[in-house]
C-alpha cells in the first residue's frame, strides 16, 4: 500500500470516527472501501457530481484524486484536484463559499462520485447557486433547511423564531387555521388564493415537524412505504 492509498484509508476511518462522536450518526457510506474505486480508469481522477443535500439541485462537476477524496473525508470540506491549477483545490478557499460534506456515494461502476453537500454561499463563480443555470431544485427542501437554521439559531425578529418560542400547541393551532383556510379557498376563492394558502400551510407544517424533531424526509419515507 503506497502513502496515498494509506492516507485515503486512514481519512475514511477518521471520518467514520467523527460521525461516532456524541450526537453523530454512523452512515453506511463512511464504511466504503474508497481505494476499491476505479482510480486508474481515468488517470487517477474521478468525476464528482456535487448536489445540494437540501434542495437536491446539482451544483457543479469537479474531479477528485485520491488525495482530494482523503482531504474531503478528513476536513468535511469538499476538495477537488484542479486540472488547471495542477493541485488540490478546496471549494471556497478564496471566496469563502465552501461546500460542507454531507455524504458521498460511488456509482455502480465505481468510476464516478455523487457528493451531497451544503453550500455556504453561491457555488458558481458567477454568483449563482449552481454552475448549471437551469438546474432544478426542491424549494421545499430549501425552505426546510432555512426553518432548521431558524430553529437552531433563533434570530430576533423572525416569525419562525416566534413560532418555536410559542411552543408546539401554538404551532399546531396555526397548522389547523391554515388547513381550514386552504380548504375554504379551494371551494370559494380563485387559484391564486388557493396556492397562497397552500404555501402557508406547507410552511407551518414544516415548522410543526421541526418542533417535534421530525422533517419532510420522515413523511416522505412513510409515503414510500405506502406506495410499495
Amino acid at each position: 500500500m503506497n502513502a496515498t492509498e494509506k492516507t485515503v484509508r486512514e481519512d475514511a476511518s477518521a471520518g467514520a470516527a467523527m460521525q461516532n462522536e456524541p450526537g453523530g450518526a454512523q452512515h453506511g457510506w463512511e464504511q466504503q472501501d474508497w481505494e476499491a474505486l476505479a482510480w486508474e480508469k481515468q488517470g487517477g481522477l474521478l468525476p464528482a457530481i456535487i448536489q445540494d443535500a437540501d434542495s437536491r439541485r446539482v451544483l457543479m462537476l469537479g474531479y477528485m484524486s485520491r488525495e482530494a477524496l482523503a482531504t474531503t473525508l478528513r476536513t468535511r470540506q469538499v476538495t477537488f484536484f484542479s486540472r488547471s491549477k495542477g493541485r488540490l483545490w478546496t471549494k471556497g478557499e478564496s471566496s469563502g463559499h465552501t461546500l460542507d460534506l454531507v455524504a458521498i456515494e460511488a456509482d455502480c461502476d465505481r468510476d464516478s462520485l455523487l457528493v451531497l453537500a451544503r453550500p455556504q454561499g453561491p457555488t458558481c463563480h458567477l454568483g449563482t447557486a449552481s454552475c448549471f443555470s437551469a438546474a432544478p431544485g426542491d424549494v421545499l427542501g430549501e425552505l426546510q433547511a432555512l426553518i432548521h437554521r431558524r430553529h437552531a439559531e433563533r434570530p430576533a425578529g423572525s416569525y419562525t423564531t416566534k413560532l418555536f418560542d410559542d411552543g408546539i400547541k401554538r404551532i399546531a393551532q396555526k397548522v389547523g387555521e391554515e388547513g381550514l383556510e386552504t380548504a375554504l379557498a379551494a371551494v370559494a376563492e380563485d387559484d391564486a388564493s388557493l396556492l397562497g394558502e397552500t404555501a402557508d400551510l406547507l410552511y407551518h407544517l414544516i415548522v410543526l415537524l421541526r418542533a417535534r424533531g421530525l422533517d419532510l424526509d420522515d413523511a416522505k419515507r412513510v409515503l414510500q412505504e405506502r406506495m410499495r
